[in-house]
């Protein structure tokens, strides 16, 4: 059987909107409606709490439903369950698979690169290291690529989630495994956390081109201002003649530090866990 993959294409400048648009065609998605029984309303907030904005930019964009994700894998561990869809998610960048496991329960997960209909996925200690499959870390062999970290125990997977992302499997001692995340930081995390093997799918993600402003009216983003276009007493970059620049040191709206200021506390207890920091030669 041909093997169907994903694929950019370039649109035709028929319309104005269209001229330079990339879009990503799914030929290996299965053309159904999501899970009814895994699926949830997705009431946006247009980026206020209490009539208030919280978020400059965000509001609009078109009605969603929230697919259920399984991203623990610890329930039904050392269940062989097989892939019988592979869906597009409006609510992710990545691909994500419709599992049925023996006792016919369906659940939804994050789809790996290569993982096809058909498949037999499962988790647990006793499963062999294949694409789709979730186990330890401890269990994981060194020079693997990862996705779908826990970050805490038990707490499901917080980490390398995004479309054609993956981490690797550095090193192991003393309880702890070394992961080199898709940042370049390399980071300690416990044997026990689960992960998934493989890289997470839809890497042609990146490629997409929008085409036009309506298309990020689509995702929820509205227009936004620069603060070197404000006047001087609505931002810290405004005011001026003509084109004047952020300044020195560059500023937020409300007048703290930005573009690149490290922001993690220096108290934070889990900074021992990290080995080496992104960007570090």
């Amino acid at each position: 059987m041909k093997r169907r993959t994903m694929k950019v294409k370039a649109l035709k400048p028929v319309t104005p909107g269209q001229r330079g648009r990339v879009v990503i065609v799914g030929d290996n998605l299965t053309k159904k409606r999501p899970e009814k029984k895994l699926t949830v309303p997705n009431k946006s907030t247009g980026a206020r709490s209490k009539g208030r904005i919280t978020v400059r930019g965000r509001g609009g964009g078109h009605k969603r439903l929230y697919r259920i994700i399984d991203f623990i894998r610890r329930e039904k561990q050392n269940m062989l369950a097989e892939v019988i869809a592979l869906e597009y998610d409006p609510n992710r960048s990545c691909n994500i698979a419709l599992i049925s496991y023996a006792d016919n329960e369906k659940r939804y997960i994050i789809a790996p690169e290569g993982l096809e209909i058909g498949t037999k996925v499962e988790s647990g200690e006793n499963v062999k290291v294949a694409v789709g499959n979730a186990m330890p870390l401890r269990l994981v062999p060194v020079g693997t690529h990862v996705h779908n970290v826990e970050l805490h125990l038990g707490q499901g997977g917080k980490m390398v989630r995004s479309a054609g992302q993956s981490a690797r499997v550095m090193a192991k001692d003393a309880g702890f495994v070394q992961v080199k995340l898709p940042s370049g930081e390399i980071r300690l995390f416990s044997e026990k956390n689960f992960a998934t093997i493989g890289r997470v799918s839809n890497a042609e993600h990146s490629q997409r081109v929008l085409g036009k402003a309506g298309v990020s009216r689509y995702l929820g983003f509205r227009p936004k201002v620069r603060g070197t276009a404000m006047a001087a007493g609505e931002h810290p970059h405004g005011g001026g003649e003509g084109r004047t620049g952020t300044g020195r040191p560059p500023r937020t709206k409300w007048g703290k530090k930005a573009y690149g200021v490290r922001t993690r506390s220096k108290k934070n207890k889990r900074n021992p866990l990290i080995v080496k920091r992104r960007g570090e030669k």
